[in-house]
């Protein structure tokens, strides 16, 4: 039972965080989806981060799963995918595409990276 309270609660900040930081930065810049791009790196890192050092399990289960889980979004990503798709705005929505995956991924491994100096491993 704590297991999943500790799931709900990481849940509950990460998707209020989540939208406080998507909305201040979307709608800044209509059809960029800044805040979008900015929570998926920023979770990116953190997790790759997380993931190397190999915290308790209730630690993950909070902020890795809870947290991060709700606070990254992929399914936001798919619709404004979609929706940059549906206002013919092509180009802006391979730059989209292609930033958030490769840079979603370097990130990941950054974090991964970090976790290995701060552990002393690298």
């Amino acid at each position: 039972m704590i297991d999943l309270f500790l799931v709900a609660t990481g849940g509950f900040l990460g998707a209020i965080s989540r939208s406080i930081i998507s909305k201040k930065l979307n709608n800044k810049f209509p059809l960029i989806y800044l805040g979008t791009f900015v929570v998926n790196i920023l979770g990116s890192l953190l997790l790759g981060f997380l993931v190397n050092i190999h915290l308790y399990t209730s630690v993950n289960l909070f902020i890795g799963i809870g947290f991060l889980g709700s606070f990254t979004t992929f399914s936001t990503f798919k619709v404004e995918n979609i929706t940059l798709i549906q206002s013919k705005q092509n180009k802006q929505f391979l730059i989209y595409l292609f930033l958030t995956y490769i840079i979603g991924i370097l990130f990941a491994f950054i974090g991964f990276w970090i976790a290995r100096i701060y552990l002393g491993w690298g």
